[in-house]
């Protein structure tokens, strides 16, 4: 969410949305509060600062870590002030430990990715992380059921060895994919059975990786897809996975009536020759990324046409 105010954007999230609220970010306050400072800062026994190439880990906890922990803090008293008897889903969010490998440094400056050892560190330690997290914001908000968002834009490039290094004349070698799966498995098991979501906006999300790693859902901006998608997402949503599907802009712009907004999904549904009844159980209306970039008063209508397009599968799904 764009600005610095939290309460602000948790009375807008809470606002908005009836059943289906979520813990706002709010990268404009700076380090600590952008999404990897705040999972780094989610880290167990692993703790990371800021240098001039991005975030590094270091051996104990420093400012940037203490600075992290005290916004994160904040933005769930702002939430629970403004979700007294809520019993809805709530939604948390984290970066997954594929984009945090290929984000976070080590000592020598090279990306976690480039160590295996490290990155099996990184995701242990940040499966703790995540079920302390879960565990906070259930303590907070006792009646919601708590769905955890892992963010991945940058998993099909590290699936496909693009993750340069420090250096950028080359690139870090790919990490089995069986390997990747599996640490992303561990990850979600943190719920105890509760829904996980994975997100990426990027292109070519690995929908079947993430079904077999046992994602309730995918989110995606739907711009990006593809005909070549088609058959991977037919395969998801007849096992049951859902569709969390970016169609409204990130950034401050004009909106499209909304029924035009899903028309797209409508398109790709005919496509895939699936039911239209199924279409409002399987598919959630997203803006296509962040709104981080966006101003206050776009981030609101957004999330407000977000709602409209999503009552306009639900009423005519064809």
């Amino acid at each position: 969410m764009p600005g610095v105010d939290v309460r602000e954007a948790v009375r807008t999230v809470t606002g908005v949305f009836e059943d289906f609220v979520h813990v706002p970010e709010l990268p404009a306050r700076g380090p600590g509060a952008d999404m990897v400072g705040r999972t780094a800062g989610m880290l167990v026994e692993m703790y990371a600062r800021v240098e001039p190439s991005g975030w590094r880990l270091g051996d104990r906890p420093g400012r940037d870590t203490r600075r992290a922990h005290a916004w994160l803090g904040e933005d769930l008293d702002a939430l629970e002030e403004y979700t007294q008897g809520y019993t809805g889903d709530l939604k948390v969010q984290a970066v997954g430990v594929w984009t945090l490998a290929a984000a976070l440094e080590l000592r020598n400056g090279e990306a976690v990715l480039s160590d295996p050892g490290a990155c099996r560190d990184l995701a242990a330690s940040l499966a703790e992380g995540l079920r302390l997290h879960l565990a906070e914001v259930r303590r907070r908000v006792p009646g919601a059921r708590v769905v955890l968002q892992l963010d991945e834009p940058s998993l099909t490039s590290v699936l496909r060895g693009r993750i340069r290094t420090a250096s950028g004349y080359r690139t870090h070698r790919a990490p089995d994919r069986q390997v990747v799966e599996s640490a992303l498995r561990d990850l979600i098991a943190v719920t105890d059975g509760g829904p996980a979501v994975v997100h990426s906006c990027a292109p070519d999300v690995p929908f079947a990786l993430l079904r077999r790693a046992g994602a309730a859902a995918v989110s995606f901006d739907a711009s990006l897809l593809t005909e070549r998608d088609d058959d991977v997402i037919g395969e998801a949503v007849e096992a049951g996975t859902g569709l969390i599907a970016g169609v409204v802009p990130g950034t401050d712009g004009p909106l499209s009536d909304p029924a035009g907004s899903v028309m797209g999904v409508r398109t790709l549904w005919r496509r895939l020759g699936l039911r239209p009844g199924l279409l409002a159980e399987a598919v959630t209306v997203a803006p296509a990324c962040g709104l981080a970039g966006a101003s206050p008063e776009y981030a609101r209508r957004a999330l407000t046409h977000c709602v409209r397009a999503a009552r306009s599968l639900a009423d005519n799904p064809e």
